[in-house]
């Protein structure tokens, strides 16, 4: 991390866990960077609160347990700050900036604060567009829209990261763009399968890794966002393309915070949650801009406690999402991959004059045939579809074979599934679901519809 005008400014009076109490000659701002030394390490701290004229208390972002009283605080005259560089694509890095991968540091020759500033409002653009990532579902039902923010909902299991990293080898196949990932609180063990399954995918050299690992302290946790977000906006300036900004999760971002506030003594609010909840949420979120120069769009996988959508911390995340993508555990029961729940999810793009009225009216045709089976369910379990009329039976059947159309083999699991990825473009994604609604494939088992790509103009 570099450093200003260094100075010691006191010493350590308390030691509780990662929370110090520093009695200072002179009070730093909050958020400075502050370093400690002892024989064998060195620290870095973050200014967090002022309890009084002469003492504050500072977060530890490392192990605390070589601190101890009387030790010497030095002032580094500025925040956190992490080395910019092209060449910092293809690297795993900590929330310094530091290589977690082995390879040499970053060149030191730019650095840039972790609390970069979102740009003015006369420089940012709306969004505009949509940013085709050839995968059906999601470009179909819940399209992605250039300098929009997504998030994905879901547990263990249900294709998250699988997800997550087709997206990434869209943005640098179709868009020639770049991925920037941010691991909040990931286990050792995640963070280290993603890598390696992401240089199998040949999407590591478009990508950046920035992890604040499950075992570290509450403030790395809670400041890798910060610091992932300002190597997408060091691209996005740098570069003027396609951004992707991908954070895992957001939920773990919100939990540090959370720890962080009860460390510090903080009366909690609503449900346990800091008081400062909100506008936390909303000073990561919005830096997530576009502007003239260059684009960022967000994918944001988001846990909720107790499927309860109506939790503080999930409505507060919700309110800056321009899509909700819910992955379902039945859907991956099912096999049907990407285990999008289409009728659980939304989009605020979904919308006639933004998508164009054959976009719209597909789109809107397929879920109805999808709601209207889900409707009959119970009925066809336990009178049988012969008991249906002509025309529900019509429309059950098609959209059983629409939701296996919506299934597609991706490239990133090439290695697991033995079945060669494809990537297709919206159009024929159109076209294909307007003639399975329309009866074009009736005489067309649903197994030849699973886990394949376009149709291809194969009718009956």
């Amino acid at each position: 991390m570099e450093s200003g005008t260094s100075s010691i400014i006191g010493r350590i009076t308390e030691v509780h866990g990662p929370v110090v109490t520093i009695a200072c000659r002179r009070l730093p701002p909050l958020r400075r960077a502050l370093t400690v030394s002892t024989e064998k390490d060195r620290y870095v701290l973050e200014v967090h609160q002022h309890t009084d004229e002469n003492h504050l208390r500072a977060i530890v972002l490392h192990n605390a347990s070589g601190l101890r009283c009387g030790l010497d605080v030095v002032d580094s005259g500025g925040p956190i700050q992490v080395p910019v560089t092209p060449s910092c694509l293809g690297r795993l890095l900590d929330v310094f900036g530091e290589p977690l991968d082995g390879a040499p540091p970053l060149p030191k020759d730019e650095f840039r604060s972790i609390f970069g500033k979102p740009p003015p409002l006369e420089k940012s653009v709306s969004t505009k567009g949509i940013l085709e990532t050839g995968i059906k579902a999601i470009d179909l039902l819940l399209p992605f829209i250039r300098g929009g923010k997504t998030g994905l909902f879901g547990g263990a299991g249900v294709g998250k990261t699988v997800l997550i990293m087709e997206f990434m080898h869209a943005i640098a196949t179709l868009h020639k763009g770049v991925s920037v990932f941010s691991g909040v609180g990931e286990r050792i063990r995640e963070a280290h399968e993603l890598w390696h399954e992401m240089q199998a995918a040949k999407v590591m050299a478009n990508t950046l890794l920035v992890f604040g690992q499950m075992d570290e302290s509450p403030g790395v946790r809670f400041r890798v966002g910060s610091t992932a977000l300002t190597y997408a906006e060091y691209l996005r300036d740098r570069s003027g393309g396609e951004v992707l900004f991908l954070m895992d999760n957001v939920y773990r971002f919100i939990q540090a915070g959370s720890e962080i506030s009860g460390l510090l003594g903080r009366m909690p609010a609503a449900v346990g949650y800091q008081p400062t909840l909100m506008s936390e949420i909303a000073e990561l979120q919005e830096r997530i801009l576009s502007t003239a120069s260059g684009g960022i769009t967000s994918v944001q996988a988001v846990y909720v406690p107790a499927d309860d959508m109506t939790d503080p911390a999930v409505s507060g995340i919700l309110s800056h999402l321009d899509t909700t993508v819910i992955l379902s555990r039945s859907q991956a029961g099912k096999g049907i991959y990407p285990a999008i729940d289409p009728l659980a999810s939304k989009s605020n793009f979904m919308d006639r004059y933004f998508l164009g009225n054959r976009h719209y009216s597909i789109a809107w045709t397929v879920r109805e045939h999808i709601a209207r089976y889900k409707e009959l369910e119970d009925i066809i379990k336990m009178l049988g579809i012969e008991e249906l009329s002509l025309q529900d039976r019509a429309i059950v059947l098609r959209a059983r074979k629409l939701q296996q159309y919506l299934t597609q083999p991706f490239h990133t699991t090439v290695e697991h599934s033995g079945i060669e990825g494809v990537s297709v473009p919206l159009e024929s994604t159109l076209s294909d679901c307007e003639k399975i609604c329309q009866g074009a494939y009736d005489e067309r088992p649903e197994d030849w519809f699973y886990m394949r790509g376009t149709l291809g103009g194969e009718g009956a």
